[in-house]
């Protein structure tokens, strides 16, 4: 009976936490009418947080009738968590406070001789020693570091199942940053981070049930019901770059053909435009594109042809009420953007028009980061 009360205790704990970061600033009186909670027990709780400093009063604020409510924010200098970002061509790692600002973030080219999950390991935990050290701050107060890697997670226990991006296969990766820094360390997957970041503060934020669809260096998607990410069964649910579009196409870093992304990443169309021309990037293929050279043109419209088909599919299986696209294709080169949705309005079923809004990432290239921060600090305060 004592477990279970001391359980009710840490749940209404917690909870009271969250209300008061999520919808900060925040009255004591606003907090009993949201919970149903006596006043009471709220004083207490709040008195509780207040004490651990997680929490303190701000200014008053009148609602005009009788007393004044004292305000209560989030202590943006108690606690702080880390953010990693590993992707294909970089890392960034981003400290945040408890306000969710990241004060401070670093990020270095990371290129293939790097894959090797020892040297990526060794150039995460330098990254980190070096913010800790510029910031100058209680190490003591970083209470958990959250990783994102592109790829197939067991976010349970840290390990990297599968990143056909990396060349990764059940790398215990958590284990190998929090055993040299001593600091809890969870490992997700980059897409479900970037999702969690646009629910609480991007694109997703008013939305009920959301698709995320990244294309980048890899192509992959997320589902977000009011707040909560569908996982699976084994948390590897929104795999769509390696759905198959073409079982005799094109042969994908996996091993097999004609997946999803061998028609829509970077890296595939850069491939495919170096057969008739010298090009560095896709910003190249764009420009020649807009030359009205034929090459550059087939490319273009082939990859958000497939997009537009992308977002089509995933409106039939799910109904999202919002779809977001992300990842380097649309934050460094947003002119695609209209362009995918000319050919949507052709393809899509039509008891589906009108039914969705399709947008791009708010948080563009600061969401990794962010997103792991936020969902390494919420680890931290789970109730065991």
């Amino acid at each position: 009976m004592k477990q279970d009360q001391d359980t009710i205790k840490q749940h209404n704990k917690k909870m009271i936490l969250d209300i008061i970061r999520t919808q900060r600033p925040i009255s004591r009186s606003d907090i009993s009418r949201i919970t149903k909670m006596s006043p009471t027990s709220i004083s207490r709780i709040v008195g509780e947080l207040c004490e651990d400093g997680y929490i303190q009063e701000t200014n008053t604020s009148s609602s005009g009738v009788g007393r004044k409510a004292v305000i209560l924010d989030v202590n943006p200098v108690s606690v702080y968590s880390i953010g990693v970002e590993i992707d294909k061509n970089f890392i960034k790692i981003g400290l945040m406070d408890f306000c969710s600002n990241v004060v401070k973030s670093e990020k270095v080219g990371y290129f293939e001789s790097d894959y090797d999950p020892v040297v990526t390991a060794n150039m995460v935990c330098k990254l980190i020693e070096k913010i800790v050290d510029d910031i100058r701050i209680d190490r003591e107060k970083i209470i958990s570091i959250g990783v994102s890697v592109p790829g197939v997670i067991d976010s349970e226990n840290g390990i990297v199942v599968f990143s056909s991006q990396l060349a990764w296969r059940n790398i215990e990766f958590a284990s190998m940053i929090e055993k040299r820094v001593l600091i809890p360390t969870v490992v997700e997957n980059d897409l479900k981070v970037m999702a969690l970041a646009e629910y609480f503060y991007g694109s997703a934020k008013d939305s009920k049930w959301t698709a995320m669809i990244n294309f980048g260096s890899g192509v992959g998607s997320v589902l977000v019901k009011n707040g909560e990410i569908f996982q699976g069964g084994s948390n590897r649910a929104g795999e769509i770059g390696h759905t198959t579009i073409d079982p005799f196409g094109i042969l994908c870093e996996c091993g097999r053909r004609g997946c999803l992304q061998t028609y829509t990443a970077d890296w595939a169309l850069i491939q495919e435009a170096q057969k008739v021309a010298k090009i560095n990037g896709i910003q190249d293929i764009l420009t020649s594109s807009k030359r009205q050279e034929l090459w550059a043109q087939n490319i273009i419209q082939r990859a958000t042809i497939y997009m537009g088909i992308t977002i089509s599919n995933i409106l039939c299986m799910y109904n999202p009420d919002t779809v977001i696209l992300c990842g380097s294709l649309f934050d460094n080169h947003p002119e695609l953007f209209p362009l995918v949705e000319e050919h949507l309005t052709k393809i899509i079923w039509e008891p589906y028009e009108h039914t969705f809004r399709l947008c791009l990432s708010e948080l563009k290239g600061v969401s990794r980061v962010l997103g792991s921060a936020i969902m390494a600090l919420n680890k931290s305060f789970q109730i065991q």
